[in-house]
């Protein structure tokens, strides 16, 4: 792992790469978390994370969704790649000015049941189902989410 200066000179200095969950549920509607940390801290967003050094991509999407729903054991290939991502931030996770964020994101859709307990409230402080409609019209959902719905 690495330190908060460490980690500081790589969102500096390089890409980060990530992995975003378009989780649906049965009727269509999109699990969407409200993001406690930077970037984008205040506005809903659908959950993801950062690949690790040396992570497969496999380990990294079963433990991305295990951190960020709550559920275990998901494998990439129960989801549908959906895209590559460009995400720029102004910002960083520790507000340092003139330091942005820039993502290279992996985004998979993949069907979860609503009525499911899902959600870790160290990176969201509530989630939500909305459908692509809803979330579209809402100035609250962060453009980098929205993208996915255009």
């Amino acid at each position: 792992m690495l330190s908060p200066t460490e980690f500081l000179d790589v969102v500096r200095l390089a890409p980060l790469v990530s992995i975003d969950l378009i989780v649906v549920d049965a009727s269509g509607r999109v699990l969407l978390g409200h993001r406690r940390n930077r970037p984008a801290r205040g506005t809903w967003f659908v959950p993801g994370g950062r690949i690790r050094k040396d992570e497969r991509l496999d380990a990294a999407f079963t433990r991305v969704v295990d951190t960020e729903l709550g559920v275990a054991g998901v494998r990439r290939s129960a989801a549908n790649f959906h895209g590559v991502y460009e995400h720029l931030y102004d910002d960083n996770f520790v507000a340092e000015n003139g330091i942005g964020t820039h993502y290279v994101v992996l985004a998979y859709a993949m069907e979860l049941d609503s009525h499911a307990p899902v959600g870790r409230f160290d990176q969201h402080s509530q989630y939500v189902w909305l459908t692509p409609e809803e979330l579209l019209r809402r100035d609250d959902v962060h453009e980098n989410t929205k993208t996915y719905f255009r």
